[in-house]
């Protein structure tokens, strides 16, 4: 009999170890696959949307609507026309999508062209970003752009500096995106923080004219 429940004994106890080591090894393969799931979430490619040199490939596998995800933005802003930041975007029905990337103060003067600052005033460029995630070609001209201060009222006069100028002008073809440049100029006691209101030409009076709240920087 004492022999028998050594036996016993030990068997229960070969199983316990048994069990033991089976747990530690499934908890090791979780902890293995949570650690390459990390890795490759770490290693996964980082794209600036705003960057005026980033690839036509880039910007439509991280950027357009096609690569953030059907039916939206990417940026949680599907859909919204005001209280839009710089770098957020809007997407109107017929796919063309715009952000603005930001506003900077210029200073980079053509002189042959007789251009200079004016006291009292802020020359700026905005710089847009647009991408035509619909199925035709969209009239740039029928784009335009109206920035105010934010912070004391006023609004900005319409200009334009030739260093580096985009202009709302021509034709976007489907699947393509580019930057475009708008120049303004503000008077310094509005300060620089402003709105840049996007508006669009179209026989659809309900059409949304989205807003974006930044700052002047440079």
């Amino acid at each position: 009999m004492r022999v028998r429940a050594t036996a016993a004994a030990a068997a229960m106890l070969l199983a316990a170890l048994t069990a033991c080591g089976g747990s530690d090894g499934g908890d090791s393969g979780g902890a293995d696959a949570k650690s390459s799931e990390g890795s490759k979430a770490s290693t996964a490619k980082k794209v600036d949307c705003a960057d005026e040199d980033i690839s036509q490939a880039d910007w439509m596998e991280h950027c357009s609507d096609e690569g953030a995800g059907a039916g939206a933005d990417g940026d949680g802003t599907a859909g919204k026309a005001t209280g839009l930041k710089f770098g957020e975007s809007y997407t109107w029905p017929d796919g063309l999508k715009v952000s603005v990337a930001d506003a900077k103060v210029f200073t980079d003067y053509d002189a042959e062209l007789m251009e200079s600052a004016e006291p009292g005033n802020t020359d700026f460029r905005v710089r847009l970003k647009l991408t035509n995630s619909g199925k035709s070609a969209v009239a740039l001209d029928d784009l335009s752009v109206i920035v105010e201060g934010a912070t004391k009222g006023g609004e900005a006069a319409a200009t334009a500096f030739e260093k580096g100028a985009e202009p709302l002008e021509g034709r976007l073809a489907p699947g393509v995106f580019a930057t475009k440049t708008n120049d303004n100029a503000l008077e310094t006691k509005y300060g620089k923080k402003v709105v840049v209101t996007v508006q669009r030409n179209s026989e659809d009076f309900d059409l949304d004219f989205p807003e974006f709240t930044g700052s002047i920087t440079g």
